[in-house]
């Protein structure tokens, strides 16, 4: 069995950038661990803004990373009215990206915007366990009252992760998971 996880909307800041938004002298503060490994979701939280329409209350996930990016669903798009739509990608993929508008208490920076490929991450171990390989595509059947078979899944193989299927609110609303909900491959 898989463990799946909702992957709600968030932001990976660089130093750099959070910096900028939050001040020279702040820090990202720990509020919870995460599944993965030395992930956690930060005390901290950002507003998401395009012309007059905002998303308040975003969480900044830590630790801070080499280049920053936004993770939203395609609703949120739709809300934020983004044109164009943000690319689906594998999350750190922010090549050709449209940005976004982020503020923070200090200041704003445009930040590449995407909506998050849905993904598994495991550790080499796990990968060779259910044989399979970095970037590879494979298929999950969530279990519960709405089941449903999610395809086009990119398998991220790491020594830094474990074995969690990451999907985006809607994918998580299509399914009807509410809290902890787990999956299996599909041959």
């Amino acid at each position: 069995m898989i463990s799946v996880e909702i992957s709600a909307r968030h932001v990976h800041l660089s130093k750099k950038d959070f910096k900028k938004l939050f001040g020279k002298n702040k820090n990202l503060t720990v509020l919870r661990r995460l599944s993965q490994p030395e992930e956690f979701a930060s005390g901290e939280k950002v507003i998401l803004a395009n012309a007059d329409k905002k998303i308040k209350k975003v969480r900044i996930t830590g630790p801070f990373r080499e280049n920053s990016q936004v993770e939203i669903s395609l609703t949120d798009a739709y809300n934020l009215k983004l044109e164009p739509l943000p690319e689906i990608k594998v999350s750190e993929d922010i090549s050709g990206t449209g940005k976004i508008l982020v503020k923070g208490p200090n200041s704003s920076v445009k930040i590449p915007c995407i909506i998050a490929q849905r993904h598994l991450h495991l550790s080499p171990e796990e990968a060779k366990k259910l044989k399979l390989k970095n970037n590879q595509k494979i298929s999950v059947k969530v279990m519960g009252k709405r089941e449903l078979t999610f395809h086009n899944i990119i398998t991220r193989v790491s020594e830094d992760y474990r074995l969690f299927l990451h999907l985006d609110t809607d994918e998580g609303n299509a399914a009807g998971i509410l809290g902890k909900s787990s999956g299996e491959l599909v041959e």
